[in-house]
């Protein structure tokens, strides 16, 4: 009889679940860094969920699942935010060990279908068929009980982050496969003529939209770009579910880098 393990199909499940308990989930940002190191990091201080940036960053998608494999060995969720409109991408990703993408700028039901289509074996989905995949260990197992496993495990998040997805949000929460609506701060106000404002009346009319489409289609909703504590909790109570992003490699080096030669211009100063 042949046995595998399915550690991230356990710690998938749990992420999701843990969401919709609302329990917290912290999430690190990776831009910048191209070892597994950050990822050990990351797990050692705790955080649940690391997410690759494939949007705005020059990292491979070789260097992409390699992050991946390592999160995934950890027991931690394998997030890859991929370029826009490259649903092709997806398969490879998932097929080296992602366990969740994040599709930016779904303005559509049809763009979130094709988004759904890329993550799901049939007939939830286009996805590929093949006959290993590394979150069981690569081991083989009927293809039936496969593709099942896969299309349960894999985490959709939908990115909405113009006027027009909020217009069509109730469509697009309503897609079989699309399984969190995210908002996108930083382009949401920037499409809305509000650059950073995310207190807006207009944005906050948005996330309202966002999180009762959620609710209704039994979805997940989550926002990111947001820094104030007070605001963010705020958003909780308006039904967004804890999904925290602690923030990403490249603000978070740039922070350190700036203290530090702060720090040692006070003590020459002193000096």
């Amino acid at each position: 009889m042949t046995r595998y393990r399915s550690q991230e199909r356990e710690q998938v499940r749990s992420i999701r679940d843990r969401l919709l308990a609302s329990e917290p989930i912290i999430q690190l940002g990776i831009r910048n860094a191209r070892t597994g190191e950050i990822i050990r990091m990351a797990s050692a201080a705790g955080y649940d969920v690391i997410w690759i940036d494939l949007e705005h960053a020059s990292l491979s998608i070789d260097c992409a699942a390699a992050l991946a494999a390592t999160a995934m060995d950890l027991g931690m969720g394998a997030w890859v935010r991929v370029p826009e409109r490259e649903y092709g991408v997806i398969g490879r990703l998932l097929d080296c060990g992602a366990s969740g993408i994040i599709v930016p700028k779904v303005e559509t039901a049809a763009a979130a279908r094709d988004a759904a289509d890329a993550c799901r074996f049939p007939p939830r989905g286009q996805r590929s068929a093949l006959a290993m995949l590394p979150h069981h260990g690569f081991a083989r197992m009927p293809a039936t009980e496969l593709t099942t496993r896969a299309n349960d495990d894999v985490l959709l998040q939908v990115l909405i982050e113009s006027r027009l997805g909020i217009e069509n949000i109730a469509d697009i929460a309503a897609v079989d496969g699309v399984d969190i609506l995210g908002i996108g701060t930083n382009d949401l106000t920037a499409d809305y003529g509000c650059p950073g404002e995310v207190r807006n009346p207009a944005i906050l009319d948005a996330c309202a939209k966002v999180a009762a489409a959620a609710r209704a289609a039994g979805k997940l909703a989550v926002i990111g770009g947001v820094a104030d504590a007070g605001h963010w909790r705020e958003l909780l109570d308006m039904g967004f579910a804890p999904l925290v992003f602690a923030g990403i490699d490249t603000d978070m080096l740039a922070g350190v880098i700036n203290q530090r030669a702060d720090e040692w211009r006070a003590h020459m100063a002193d000096a």
